[in-house]
């Protein structure tokens, strides 16, 4: 079972912690920094499996990893779950995402975090849900074409409540200026 996911850059600065074990917010620091210390000094042409850390259950868990770019993507997993089959399920992630975002960098998960959690909700929800990239893409469409409607239903709703809420004086029927008086003609049709 996955235990935890989290995605970091090259400095340690978390970009996406998602924990499905509970851990205290201090521990889940502390976890963090211990996986980036683990997964950063290891070398690039080494295996992208290792031991969880002391905090994360130690060698009952797995820390298994990719580093692209300037990014490290970690799924923590109890030893049931295949490392090839994690390393594949961090690939449709990485992939989804590059296809979602038209090659993927920091900045997008920075600023688009509720459909970077959206997408991994459609793949991951503690254990695996899905890994057919396309069903997740159609999913992330379909969910954006239904914000875009929502969003144009809601501004279309605003518009007609605020011309609804305007005060218009009524104009008016007679002017009087000193002892000239004036009659102002109906502009209605009706």
């Amino acid at each position: 079972m996955i235990k935890a996911i989290l995605i970091f850059n090259n400095h340690g600065k978390p970009r996406l912690i998602r924990f499905y074990e509970y851990f205290a917010e201090d521990v889940q620091q502390q976890i963090i920094r211990e996986t980036f210390h683990l997964v950063s000094k290891r070398d690039d042409n080494v295996c992208n499996f290792l031991e969880g850390g002391s905090l994360i259950g130690g060698s009952d868990y797995k820390l298994i990893y990719r580093h692209y770019a300037t990014l490290y993507f970690v799924f923590c997993v109890d030893s049931s779950e295949s490392e090839l089959g994690i390393l594949d399920l961090i690939q449709v992630f990485v992939e989804t995402l590059d296809k979602c975002f038209e090659n993927v960098c920091e900045l997008d998960l920075i600023f688009h975090m509720d459909k970077v959690h959206f997408i991994l909700q459609e793949v991951v929800m503690g254990m695996v849900l899905e890994t057919n990239m396309n069903e997740i893409v159609g999913q992330v469409e379909l969910q954006n074409r239904m914000e875009k409607s929502e969003g144009l239903l809601c501004s279309a709703a605003r518009a007609v409540s605020a011309v609804k809420n305007i005060n218009l004086p009524e104009m008016p029927r007679n002017i009087n200026i000193g002892d000239i008086n004036i009659k102002v003609p109906s502009l209605s049709p009706f």
